[in-house]
């Protein structure tokens, strides 16, 4: 564990597991509003297959710094250069969950990729979270505007009723105070300011500039990113596969958790 400073005075943690010789990096972006402690049950199984698992806690999320400005996918992307960089990471898997996809695409397009071998991308917020005149998928832009409003008056209640259309399968009470715990060990302006990204941010002009094998895990009844997003992704990402998930909603990672660690590591692997 550790923290990298991604620019004067803002500060990035970061933990590292299975760093050893061989290992083979990923480098994982987690979801709003949560930070990389969600992917604890993918944590658990890949070091036993020889990978290093790298997480970072976004600006304004988990034990990262928690600026006042800086919420943009480029300035997103420009912190996780600044952890590639500081870690000398090369040839490394980049995989990204929600936000974290749009992110990871966003890396892709504005450093070519750098050091990247091949891109997941589970329940991307992409190409748009929002519908607009010219995308039909994603939450109508009312409804953002209301998680925004909510968090500025009621952010544990937001939280809550946020993760109540999150998962597909029937999760457990203590499961749910967890995840829940994870969104609120956030910022309450970090919260928003992503939000206002997922919001305006379009990354349809993105896609095109991705270059390596990119694995696309989907929910067939995710309700925040419709499947349909990620048949746009597949059609404009040369070189992706896309995996759908009969039972699962946006969480795919947990909803199907042993179906979707098989193929994650099936995409890894080949």
């Amino acid at each position: 564990m550790c923290y990298i400073e991604v620019e004067q005075g803002v500060k990035i943690f970061v933990e590292d597991v299975n760093p050893g010789p061989g290992s083979i990096p990923i480098l994982f972006i987690h979801g709003w509003p949560v930070n990389h402690k969600m992917f604890e049950y993918q944590w658990n199984i890949l070091p036993k297959y020889g990978y290093r698992c790298i997480g970072i806690d976004l600006r304004g999320f988990g034990k990262s710094d928690r600026p006042w400005m800086g919420y943009d996918y480029n300035r997103l992307a420009d912190d996780v250069r600044a952890v590639v960089a500081s870690l000398g990471l090369n040839s490394f898997i980049l995989t990204g969950f929600s936000i974290g996809g749009a992110i990871a695409i966003r890396y892709m397009a504005r450093y070519a990729g750098y050091g990247v071998c091949k891109l997941v991308l589970i329940s991307a917020a992409a190409p748009r979270f929002s519908k607009s005149k010219n995308y039909p998928y994603g939450l109508p832009v009312e409804d953002i505007n209301a998680l925004i409003n909510q968090t500025y008056r009621n952010r544990p209640q937001m939280v809550a009723e946020f993760g109540e259309k999150f998962f597909y399968s029937k999760i457990t009470p203590a499961f749910r105070d967890w995840f829940q715990d994870l969104g609120l060990a956030a910022s309450g302006h970090g919260t928003i300011q992503c939000l206002f990204s997922l919001r305006d941010e379009d990354l349809r002009p993105d896609l095109n500039r991705i270059t390596v094998p990119t694995g696309l895990f989907h929910g067939a009844h995710d309700q925040y990113v419709p499947f349909a997003s990620a048949e746009v992704l597949h059609r404009g990402i040369p070189q992706s596969e896309l995996y759908r998930f009969e039972r699962s909603g946006h969480g795919v990672f947990y909803d199907e958790l042993e179906a979707f660690n098989e193929a994650y590591l099936h995409f890894l692997r080949k």
